[in-house]
This record gives structure tokens, C-alpha cells and sequence, in this order.
């Protein structure tokens, strides 16, 4: 779907002791470190998510989402980087110790390189939303992945300065949530996990942060956890973001960050 003055950068150093869950699951959590500021919200824990075990998450579009606790949120941002707005959201975030995940467009991701490191050296994860923001339903399925890919690369030549078609973060999100089955096996074979979503703002509709955050906070109270998508270079989602984090500091909702699982041997996936 389409559419800062930087606050100092949190130490947010992940506990090393991890936290294995059922040997079947193959998702890893560990918990967060303690946030600096003892009365901001923080990262509540890391979930570790292997793409072999959860290919395909987000209830709007898949049948399985990952496994949160009650009261436990993702937040996911999309169609960035966009300066200026986006270091609203990054601001926010880093006031309140909170780690979020962005699904970035090649082309903004080539045109900003900055803050694309920006983003990762705040610790976020990120991930990856095609090259343009097509309908990629539309297209031949090579072409479709061609233009995944050209995104895929645009992002890694700004983290990494090399263009590569292998995600350093193996999470996908389709723009429209526009997947098709053809696509849909070809990123499962490549491993990298697509993510729809639970529940979101509707920040692409014309709306005040106010109303946005009602509906919002409304949507959440009905889903009780969850992952949320947002899009980062919304103002109104920028303006609406801190009010955001305090309701859920306010009533009990914990944030998981998610990021990619330890590479496993095929025995251990097997097990």
C-alpha cells in the first residue's frame, strides 16, 4: 500500500542468552535489553523468524501470523525512506526505546542510501517492498521478480555498498499485499518470509493523527496483538506515532521486535 529532527540513538544491545522455544518451532526469542530510560515503553523482547517455518505471516492476507503473546505488537513501517518524515518515526521510536521493522522501495532506498543506514545503524530491522511500489499481480512472474529483486539490490548497495539479490534480512512484503501463488513459492525457495499484516491504521486515507490514532488504538483493542502496518512516510503517521506509544506503554501492550532466525543445517530444520 502507498502512501526529523533525530533524537540520540538508544543502547539497545540484545541480550545474548536466547530463550529456545519447542525444538519444532524453530523461532528463537530472546529478551530485550533494558532501555536507558526507565520510563519509556522499550522492546519488550526479539523474536527470532525463520522463513522455514514461517514462509507466509500476517492474518489480512495468510492463515498462520506469528506467534505473539496477548497484548503483544510488531510495528512494521512501509514505501520509505523518506527524509524528514521518517526521522519523525525514527525520533519517536528512539524516545521511547522502541524497535520497528521498514519495508523499503528500492528506488527511495537508491535516492536516500543515508538513511537507509541511518535506519539500521538505530538497530531496526528492514526489509524489503519491490522497486517501485508496483502491481506486481500484474506482471509476468519474471518480470515480478525481476523488479523484487531490483529493489532487493538497491537496498543492499546502500547497507552494504555491493548490489546483491540475496536479502541480508530475508523479509518481503508485496505493495497491495498483491502476492501471487507463482511468487509466493519462488520467495519460499529463495527463504525469505512475506509478511502481510494483522491489522493496520489505514494511513494512506486523508485523516488527522487524532482520528488515525482512535482508529488505530480501536482496531488494536479488537485484535488484542498483533503485527501493525504503518507507512513511514505518512505525516500523519509521524505526528500520530508518539500519542501511539504512550497508549500502549499506558495499557499494557508489549513490543516484539522481529528479526531474522540463526542460519540452522538442514538436520536441525528437520528435527
Amino acid at each position: 500500500m502507498r502512501k526529523m529532527s533525530s533524537a540520540p540513538r538508544p543502547i539497545l544491545n540484545i541480550v545474548a542468552t536466547l530463550i529456545a522455544l519447542a525444538p519444532c518451532a524453530l523461532i528463537t526469542l530472546v529478551q530485550a535489553a533494558e532501555c536507558p530510560r526507565k520510563d519509556a515503553l522499550g522492546t519488550s523482547r526479539v523474536l527470532e523468524v525463520d522463513p522455514a517455518t514461517y514462509p507466509r505471516v500476517g492474518l489480512k492476507s495468510f492463515p498462520q501470523t506469528l506467534p505473539l503473546r496477548d497484548g503483544e505488537v510488531v510495528l512494521t513501517f512501509d514505501d520509505g525512506p523518506t527524509p524528514g518524515v521518517t526521522d519523525k518515526v525514527l525520533s519517536a521510536l528512539a524516545t521511547e526505546c522502541v524497535q520497528a521493522t521498514f519495508f523499503m522501495v528500492g528506488r527511495n532506498a537508491a535516492d536516500h542510501p543515508d538513511m537507509v543506514r541511518k535506519i539500521a545503524r538505530l538497530g531496526h530491522s528492514i526489509g524489503y517492498h519491490s522497486w517501485d511500489h508496483p502491481h506486481l499481480n500484474k506482471m509476468p512472474t519474471d518480470q515480478a521478480e525481476a523488479n523484487i529483486n531490483r529493489g532487493i539490490e538497491a537496498v543492499q548497495i546502500a547497507l552494504r555498498g555491493t548490489a546483491s539479490t540475496v536479502p541480508s534480512t530475508p523479509f518481503f512484503r508485496f505493495p497491495y499485499f498483491e502476492s501471487t501463488p507463482a511468487l509466493l513459492e519462488r520467495l519460499e525457495k529463495r527463504r525469505i518470509a512475506v509478511f502481510g499484516a494483522d491489522f493496520w491504521a489505514s494511513d494512506w486515507n486523508k485523516m488527522t493523527p487524532e482520528e488515525e490514532l482512535k482508529l488505530l488504538t480501536g482496531r488494536l483493542e479488537g485484535h488484542r496483538k498483533g503485527i501493525i502496518l504503518l507507512h513511514d512516510p505518512q505525516m500523519r503517521t509521524a505526528e500520530m506515532l508518539p500519542a501511539f506509544l504512550r497508549y500502549l506503554q499506558e495499557h499494557n501492550y508489549h513490543v516484539v521486535h522481529i528479526v531474522p532466525a540463526a542460519m540452522k543445517t538442514v538436520s536441525d530444520r528437520t528435527r
